[in-house]
């Protein structure tokens, strides 16, 4: 069980295409940060140590594969109901003509995400942590021998929806990309600050709300870069459309910078 969040080490479930069949596996289970009973800190820290120094080489195993396929991985987090989901459906029928692109759908349950990407016409795999609060490098590259993408693919990775645990464990993607819905409060990058940090873009979802809200953009941009200067910013909504052809060009030029760097 999870030290700090409570996430357990249940049965984690890597649902295909083919819905029917599931792969079993047990998850690494976090022990970041604090409270078990009968547990020195000092063998938490070690514990700690210990389970994400396994998932760094894990990722790092991840990272080579990719590399070696010539696929292009962004790890989208957020907290639930930012509009992951949507934005995945937009972006995969706005970018199918020019990438073969697969996606990897992160839940405690259903198979719901991964249905609606399906519907796209986009390959998808559903893992379902059951009381995990994240996904680790192990669920990935399994899930990523059942999805089997096409070379040169762009991958997306939709984390469990939390703003703690998943901006510790690196999956071996090229960025993470935080998704922060203005329905959510401005100071969302000063409470959670680890995931910001650990984040290259910030997606500023759902701005077609902003006439019926109390939300301050120019606020919010200026926590998140207190914690982050490097971090960009794109303000889009996945329902309208707004702001989504910048997140796009984003991509490109991602994938551009990539292609170049194995070059050379």
């Amino acid at each position: 069980m999870c030290a700090t969040c409570g996430c357990g080490s249940g049965e984690t479930r890597i649902v295909p295409l083919n819905i029917g069949s599931v792969m079993d596996f047990k998850p690494i289970s976090c022990g970041h940060g604090a409270h078990a009973p009968g547990l020195s800190k000092t063998r938490i820290v070690q514990i700690e140590q210990d389970i994400l120094s396994k998932n760094d080489a894990l990722a790092a195993r991840n990272r080579a594969a990719f590399a070696a396929a010539g696929h292009f991985a962004l790890n989208i987090v957020s907290s639930p109901g930012s509009g992951k989901t949507t934005l995945l459906e937009r972006t995969v029928r706005a970018l199918a003509s020019e990438f073969a692109i697969g996606v990897i759908e992160g839940d405690q349950e259903t198979t719901h995400d991964a249905e609606r990407i399906r519907a796209t016409g986009c390959k998808a795999v559903q893992i379902n942590t059951g009381t995990g609060c994240h996904l680790e490098a192990d669920m990935l590259g399994r899930g990523l021998t059942s999805l089997h993408p096409t070379p040169n693919s762009l991958l997306f990775i939709e984390n469990v929806g939390n703003l703690v645990c998943p901006a510790l464990f690196d999956l071996g993607e090229r960025a993470k990309v935080a998704i922060l819905s203005v329905t959510e409060g401005e100071d969302k990058p000063l409470k959670y600050p680890h995931m910001f940090r650990a984040s290259q873009l910030l997606l500023l979802n759902k701005i077609d709300l902003l006439p019926y809200l109390k939300f301050d953009v120019v606020r919010c941009l200026a926590y998140a870069r207190e914690v982050n200067p490097q971090i960009e910013v794109i303000q889009v909504s996945a329902t309208t459309g707004a702001g989504m052809a910048d997140w796009y060009n984003w991509i490109r030029r991602q994938r551009t910078q990539l292609a170049a760097q194995g070059l050379e």
